[in-house]
């Protein structure tokens, strides 16, 4: 029987949004991984890969994946989606902790996933990292940081 891939995709994105991290990490391969390319990690093994479900759950209690489009070739399944909460919690990234800022988020996203026998093999997650700080009010004062061009040296 065929899987039906792009399925597969949507009944990951299902579990995810109801914030089941055993339910994510059992939509994966044994050998399955999770790069969340915006920082450059790869999660794998079940100790790992329900990580960033961890996180933005966490962060957004109220996260809600919007997608928009899919496009399928083979096994492969790209997904244009939007990434949307509230910052009610401490989001952890590469940088530390975040305390809660209270705004919301509506961030673009682009995945890219590998099935493999009705599991996801690969999924590489490209979420619009600057995106979602600058509609957190991290990077308001990111300006400051900087000499204005006209006045380089």
């Amino acid at each position: 029987m065929a899987v039906d891939v792009e399925q597969v995709v949507r009944d990951a994105y299902a579990v995810a949004e109801r914030q089941d991290v055993a339910g994510w990490v059992s939509v994966f391969t044994d050998d399955g991984v999770f790069i969340d390319e915006s920082i450059g990690v790869t999660y794998k093994g079940p100790d790992e890969l329900g990580k960033t479900v961890e996180v933005y759950a966490t962060a957004f209690p109220d996260m809600h994946r919007e997608l928009y489009d899919f496009w399928v070739d083979g096994n492969t399944v790209i997904v244009r989606l939007a990434l949307q909460g509230t910052h009610t919690g401490p989001l952890a990234t590469a940088f530390g902790v975040l305390p809660p800022t209270g705004k919301r988020m509506d961030a673009p996203c682009a995945d890219i996933w590998e099935i493999e026998d009705g599991k996801v093999k690969k999924f590489d997650c490209y979420p619009e990292g600057t995106i979602i700080f600058a509609q957190l009010g991290i990077l308001s004062n990111l300006e400051a940081a900087f000499t204005p061009a006209d006045h380089q040296p």
